[in-house]
């Protein structure tokens, strides 16, 4: 199937990494991702806002939910996709984890006010998911990816491919590799500290996924206060 790229809905035609952009590995530590986020929860949906909500509503839109789904959202932060996640799927499974306690207690106050929905919040990492081979219809990852190695990122998307349904849908939302000049200020900021930016970096998942056996349906690039997201839609095949 033909990818379908654009740049903030538009449409283009190539997939490959800008030839002048280094790649940026992560340089902190998964083991202390979960305090830096702990401190950050606070204060995460006023960036979540001004800097990601473009990109994470166009992943809820290709998500196309249908009620009665077994939808696991891994990184689920302070709820913010999960709450529409929920709202679209009150009579399937909703399952939303994270590794910072202080993002999930976030996630459960907002999610209480949400009325008549099937769901639950766990303390867990993408690297051990919750879920049984082959049980889920659609798994939904926001500013995750950013956060890890890439060699880090092999054992997280062969468990997602466990527990993906053949057919199931993967929804992804990333920092990526900016395509402007001001864009670039970001990953100038990690090089400087990565804690500053909650150690997130850019980067591209499409060539990973398919090595990893998903087929990439959308690529698309938003660009929201110069901060650079891709929007991710693929699929498991068997």
């Amino acid at each position: 199937m033909k990818l379908s790229f654009s740049c903030c809905g538009v449409s283009c035609c190539s997939n490959t990494s800008l030839p002048f952009k280094k790649k940026l590995d992560a340089r902190v530590s998964q083991k202390e991702i979960g305090h830096v986020y702990d401190k950050l929860a606070h204060v995460y949906d006023v960036w979540g806002k001004l800097t990601e909500s473009r990109a994470r509503d166009r992943a809820i839109d290709l998500a196309a939910i249908e009620d009665g789904q077994s939808i696991l959202e891994v990184a689920v932060g302070t709820g913010l996709a999960f709450y529409e996640i929920a709202k679209r799927n009150p009579n399937g499974y909703n399952i939303g984890i994270d590794l910072s306690n202080g993002m999930l207690e976030k996630a459960k106050s907002r999610l209480k006010k949400l009325s008549g929905a099937n769901y639950s919040l766990k303390f867990s990492t993408a690297f051990d998911l919750p879920s049984q081979t082959e049980s889920v219809d659609l798994l939904v990852n926001n500013y995750m990816f950013d956060l890890i190695s890439y060699e880090d990122m092999d054992k997280v998307l062969a468990e997602f491919k466990r527990v993906l349904k053949i057919g199931g849908r993967l929804i992804l939302v990333n920092m990526t590799e900016g395509e402007t000049l001001g864009s670039r200020l970001y990953d100038f900021i990690y090089r400087l500290s990565p804690k500053t930016m909650g150690g997130c970096r850019g980067v591209r998942l499409t060539d990973k996924l398919e090595q990893h056996g998903f087929t990439v349906e959308v690529r698309e690039y938003y660009q929201q206060m110069l901060f650079p997201s891709e929007v991710i839609l693929a699929h498991k095949h068997a």
